[in-house]
């Protein structure tokens, strides 16, 4: 007689609670470190909003980006890119030039200001999150590290060093259509 066959098992379900409770966290952490990017934007001669000087960075990381390639790691609209870009531009922070092998495309790259700039701000806001860090034991320091790191693949956030930032990126997804997804996979309630 045939034994039966067991179920094959369920992917795991995430604990919501633990979920939420993580989310809390870093939404308590973003706060931090919002408020850090803002004051050290204040110091820079140029008036730049957080969007602004995100695009920057992120261009600092990508190196020569199109428009479209950029819109979609910032999340936004190609529009509304641009419409960022043409203030960048008009600081003299961003460049603009076609692609040589490919005129009708244009390439976006940071002026020298524009690197200026970003590395004055990440020294600054580096400098004052090293404050907080230091006040946090080695082992907790290390732990912390390889959540970010997790974190910002999971995220797909370019790296600061220009690496590869995970097998799905370029771009970001949307993180409501992903969770609509899971909830997909795992079924009704």
């Amino acid at each position: 007689m045939d034994e039966p066959e067991e179920p094959a098992p369920e992917e795991p379900v995430p604990d919501e609670a633990d979920v939420d409770t993580v989310a809390d966290a870093v939404l308590t952490a973003s706060r931090l470190l919002v408020a850090i990017a803002a004051r050290s934007l204040c110091t820079v001669e140029h008036r730049l909003t957080l969007p602004q000087f995100r695009m920057l960075a992120v261009l600092s990381a990508l190196g020569p980006a199109k428009l479209v390639d950029l819109a979609e790691h910032l999340d936004v609209q190609p529009s509304t890119a641009l419409r960022m870009v043409d203030r960048l531009v008009a600081a003299r922070l961003v460049g603009r030039r076609h692609n040589p092998v490919n005129r009708r495309e244009t390439e976006l790259t940071l002026t020298v200001s524009g690197r200026r700039i970003v590395r004055e701000v990440t020294a600054r806001r580096r400098a004052v999150i090293g404050t907080v860090l230091r006040r946090l034991p080695p082992d907790r320091r290390a732990a912390l590290v390889e959540a970010l790191e997790a974190f910002n693949r999971a995220g797909r956030e370019p790296r600061p060093d220009g690496g590869d930032p995970g097998p799905d990126a370029p771009g970001w997804s949307d993180p409501v259509e992903e969770a609509g997804r899971s909830v997909s996979r795992r079924g009704p309630g």
